[in-house]
């Protein structure tokens, strides 16, 4: 394939939507891979855009009939990842960024050549459930299931590729860009055009 797959992963919080959403405005030929839920939409989420929300009954279906390079089940609700999307995209020479939990992460990590990992860290656990509760989307009960997985999501960051630590947004982005742009420049993806450049030389 001749596109590369960046999986984003990190606790609920800690701004992987938002790093996401700044890269697919400010990066060229880079597309976002809508994973599969059963959950509920949250306020302001589009179908199809943010996550393509479908009943239990049709997730099954999908994993009857092999459609997802990986699934898990999160919080109690089901997420799947598209075999067609990713492989369509990067055949075209496109990359994509995804959003997925640290198992998904890793069926991503043994079954696709030029997948890059990258876990986004909290500055802390305090400074976590502070932006938990900031964004007001989930209820308390919600906001304690996801602290106690916390420890356990944050041990999974040793195995990645790249860690950021999200102490600063602007700074957080810049570092997941530049992970990114640097895979533009490896010669097997600019290897046309080395030789356009080699053969054009008439010394």
């Amino acid at each position: 394939m001749k596109g590369h797959l960046f999986v984003i992963s990190g606790p609920s919080g800690v701004g992987k939507s938002t790093i996401i959403t700044y890269l697919l405005k400010k990066i060229p030929h880079i597309r976002y891979s809508v994973s599969y839920t059963t959950r509920p939409p949250r306020r302001g989420e589009v179908d199809g855009k943010d996550y393509n929300f479908i009943s239990k009954a049709e997730f099954k279906e999908m994993i009857r009939k092999g459609e997802f390079i990986e699934w898990a089940e999160v919080y109690g609700n089901l997420y799947g990842t598209s075999y067609r999307f990713i492989y369509e995209v990067m055949e075209q020479g496109e990359d994509v960024i995804m959003d997925i939990d640290p198992k998904g992460a890793r069926n991503i990590r043994d079954k696709i050549d030029h997948s890059h990992l990258i876990f986004i860290l909290p500055p802390s656990v305090e400074e976590l459930f502070k932006r938990l509760k900031g964004r007001k989307t989930d209820s308390d009960e919600i906001i304690d299931m996801r602290l106690r997985q916390v420890f356990q999501e944050l041990r999974e960051s040793r195995w990645y590729h790249y860690v950021v630590i999200n102490d600063d947004m602007a700074s957080a982005i810049r570092a997941v860009e530049a992970i990114i742009i640097s895979f533009r420049y490896l010669r097997e993806r600019i290897s046309n055009r080395i030789e356009d450049i080699i053969n054009g030389y008439k010394g």
